[in-house]
């Protein structure tokens, strides 16, 4: 039986989150179906001051030949971890704040949007830089691995959901591309709000 909310809402709860993260396997998927699979999924952090714990329900894939993505044209100073084993964390810094994204191999990456927070998180987690702000997230933690590094991905405790999705937020490039994904009627879903059920992708997560 897969635990409910209230269960995840402990310290023992994200300590076993912490220790049996995704397998790196998950994330040498097609990056469009990692951005998809990762929505319910928990993020936990360990630190000196505890655990931190939320639950994934926003997303945005950035894939080959994307005029958005960062490794569009090749390897550089800023984005080699984009280019690191899948499972990498890639984090930038952009308008003073830090975006986090977990790396699918060779230059593409998944934007962890929004959470859904669960333990340790005071703050609203709505938006990638404020999801950063709350778990703690600096480019320090750039190139770190989200199976054995400081931040981790676990499996979710919930059984499949509707996703929804729509074009991405904040680019200038390949803007018609819906590459964004949620959990549909999440309440921590980030400005501007995808579609309702019109919208809904035919799978499920």
């Amino acid at each position: 039986m897969r635990p409910g909310p209230a269960s995840l809402t402990t310290e023992s709860a994200a300590e076993r989150a912490f220790v049996a993260p995704l397998p790196r396997s998950f994330y040498e998927q097609p990056t469009e179906r990692v951005a998809r699979r990762l929505l319910g999924t928990l993020v936990v952090r360990r630190s000196s001051a505890g655990f931190r714990l939320g639950r994934i329900v926003e997303t945005e894939a950035y894939v080959a030949g994307d005029r958005a993505n960062h490794a569009v044209l090749g390897p550089t100073m800023r984005n080699r971890a984009m280019f690191g084993p899948p499972g990498t964390l890639y984090v930038y810094r952009i308008h003073q704040v830090h975006c986090a994204n977990a790396v699918a191999g060779g230059g593409e990456a998944v934007l962890l949007r929004s959470l859904e927070p669960l333990l340790g998180i005071v703050g609203e987690p709505r938006g990638p830089g404020r999801l950063c702000r709350e778990l703690g997230i600096g480019r320090e933690e750039n190139g770190t691995s989200l199976i054995e590094g400081p931040l981790r991905i676990a499996p979710g405790a919930e059984g499949p959901r509707a996703i929804v999705q729509g074009k991405r937020v904040g680019i200038r490039h390949d803007v018609h591309r819906r590459l964004r994904f949620a959990l549909e009627g999440s309440p921590w879903i980030s400005s501007p709000r995808l579609p309702g059920p019109g919208g809904r992708s035919p799978e499920s997560v």
